[in-house]
């Protein structure tokens, strides 16, 4: 039986695949001269290539580049936008939650802006990083069809171990960029996600005549709009000054008990360093973009509905913190609010659980909010955050993302935790023994 896997076409799948992998690791290793790697197809050992020129680590997650806010505001003005209608009725007809693959739309850069299919292979590809607002550009995760392809500027196949990240080779998957009709610059990309039905053939030219369906309705709305006689518009003055970039700030309180806040503004970065209590205070105002009474703030900080005459000190020492790093955020009043977005590392984590992104959600865990801080209000978010990740990766992650939570000081300490990687190793997995171990001491130490 031939392989697609390999230049050679005397080997069984599974003998190529093994042959790939081996391949690979001789690359990684940078073993250039392995006669292996001459059997590889050229297509993926130069994308190999590029990808350890690029620095890419053969595991790990994918960066994040889009939150959830950012994603939103920017996939709604994206070209693309407008034609995802005729992308789920071409490549996700029926029914896409059981369509057994999964499509991603993405931009030129490779940022995957919509993730959509079939349930199941959302939530075993979402672990490894595959999700709305991830990069997934070759300088990014290396060889996988979503980079590649934007890289080559035409359709790529990229079959399980060709992949560089070896987390990605469980899977297939077929890419195609789409151009814009007039320009032919790349607009996005189209991939689709699975197993080996996922780089058929006729896979291929399915997600082919997509992208050029997709290109074709894009020129007609263009042609379209300017048949259309242009509405008047009163006329406006021109501003006299143009408006400064936004200023983004991020609180930091993940494994930290004194915060980091950074601020972005005018291509000027800061970073600065807050008190036990001004985090505090400044996490409870981001997390209650409502708005706080005095009364609910000192609850929240001090547990005392009537520290008011504690709490206003502190809030005229946090604001002249603020006025000099992010005078952006300094809170209004009545009630104490804060009239611009704080970011906030763990709500980051939260959202990724959301994204089916158990892996990289894991990795951006750094440990408790706040850890020593015991304001009512922190302890409350702490046992929030902490509690969704516990119950996400008890319920969707796969093995190895248990494992590594298994290894945190959280993880680490939980019977339950340990218990299902137990129940879900492989019977003969060498690990099962070090479970055991652990187990049977944390329940004699109870």
């Amino acid at each position: 039986m031939s392989s697609s896997w390999s230049q050679r076409r005397d080997v069984s799948s599974e003998t190529s695949r093994l042959l790939i992998e081996r391949a690979h690791e001789e690359l990684v290793a940078g073993h250039d001269d392995d006669e292996r790697l001459l059997q590889i197809r050229s297509l993926v050992r130069d994308s190999w290539r590029r990808s350890r020129a690029s620095m890419v680590g053969a595991e790990g997650a994918p960066p994040l580049d889009l939150n959830a806010r950012d994603l939103e505001d920017y996939r709604r003005a994206h070209p693309l936008a407008g034609v995802m209608d005729m992308v789920r009725a071409l490549l996700l007809p029926g029914e896409p939650e059981e369509s057994g693959v999964v499509v991603a739309v993405g931009d030129a850069a490779g940022r995957l802006l919509w993730v959509e299919g079939d349930a199941r292979i959302r939530t075993l590809t979402g672990e490894m990083g595959f999700v709305a607002g991830a990069n997934w550009s070759e300088r990014a995760v290396g060889t996988a069809a979503p980079g590649t392809a934007i890289a080559l500027d035409r359709s790529v196949q990229i079959h399980g171990a060709e992949h560089y990240n070896r987390l990605v080779q469980p899977w297939s998957c077929t890419a195609v960029p789409v151009h814009d009709p007039e320009t032919r610059g790349i607009l996005g990309v189209i991939d689709v996600t699975g197993g080996l039905e996922a780089v058929t053939p006729q896979a291929q030219l399915l997600v082919d005549a997509t992208a050029r369906a997709i290109e074709g309705e894009l020129l007609v709305s263009r042609l379209r709009a300017r048949a259309q006689p242009a509405p008047r518009r009163a006329p406006r003055r021109r501003p006299e000054t143009s408006h400064p970039e936004t200023a983004r700030a991020t609180l930091r309180v993940l494994g930290r008990d004194r915060a980091l806040l950074e601020s972005a503004s005018g291509g000027l970065e800061t970073v600065v360093e807050l008190s036990a209590r001004h985090a505090e205070i400044l996490l409870m105002l981001a997390t209650h973009r409502q708005g706080l009474s005095a009364e609910r703030l000192g609850e929240l900080v001090y547990g005392d509905a009537h520290a008011a005459d504690t709490l206003r000190p502190e809030l005229v020492r946090l604001r002249k913190v603020l006025e000099s790093h992010a005078p952006q955020l300094v809170p209004a009043s009545r009630p104490y609010r804060l009239t611009a977005e704080l970011e906030i590392d763990a709500q980051h984590v939260v959202s990724l659980l959301d994204r089916g992104a158990h892996r990289v959600a894991l990795a951006a865990y750094r440990g408790p909010v706040l850890p020593e801080s015991v304001a009512p209000g922190v302890e409350e978010l702490r046992l929030s955050v902490r509690t969704a990740l516990r119950e996400a990766l008890m319920a969707e992650a796969g093995v190895d993302v248990l494992l590594a939570y298994a290894d945190t000081a959280e993880g680490g300490e939980d019977v339950d935790v340990l218990r299902l990687c137990l129940q879900t190793l492989p019977a003969r997995s060498p690990k099962r023994a070090g479970l055991v171990a652990r187990i049977e001491r944390l329940e004699s130490a109870a």
